[in-house]
């Protein structure tokens, strides 16, 4: 359980709706998360009580890098057509109107991935679904120092 949380400000932003299935052109029209959730879960992570998508949060102008996560899963064949990828989870909790809520930092590997990239500045996160939270939203991410290197 992290000890000291690092807090940081950020924005909720559009992304590319591929995540949840939403997007009008996806070719996963159960949205990616749906698909690679029994995958997580089989090497221990169980992300059921999350919503099946991801919230974009961009910390920009800073940059963030993982560094030690609490999870990486290595050539993740999650989809039959496309190559197996990788993805790294660290613990993180959104503040927003008051209330905390635990997510993780879900991080799929550029280098395995083939398709629909963040920037340096968004992180990707798998929460509960958060009443009322919308684009433009600002909120506050706890983060693991320990975990996730922030550079301004």
């Amino acid at each position: 359980m992290v000890q000291n949380w690092l807090t940081i400000n950020g924005v909720v932003k559009s992304g590319h709706q591929v995540a949840s299935g939403s997007a009008n052109d996806t070719p996963y029209p159960r949205g990616t998360i749906a698909m690679q959730l029994p995958f997580f879960q089989e090497r221990g992570l169980d992300l059921s009580s999350c919503f099946l998508g991801t919230l974009n949060i961009s910390i920009a102008p800073a940059n963030f890098i993982l560094e030690h996560p609490e999870y990486t899963f290595k050539q993740v064949q999650w989809h039959p057509d496309y190559p197996a990828e990788d993805f790294s989870f660290s613990a993180c909790q959104i503040i927003f109107q008051t209330k905390n809520y635990n997510a993780w930092i879900y991080y799929p590997h550029p280098e395995t991935k083939i398709g629909h990239f963040q920037d340096k500045s968004t992180l990707e996160i798998i929460a509960p679904s958060i009443p009322n939270l919308k684009y433009s939203d600002r909120v506050k991410l706890l983060i693991n120092p320990e975990a996730v290197i922030i550079v301004d």
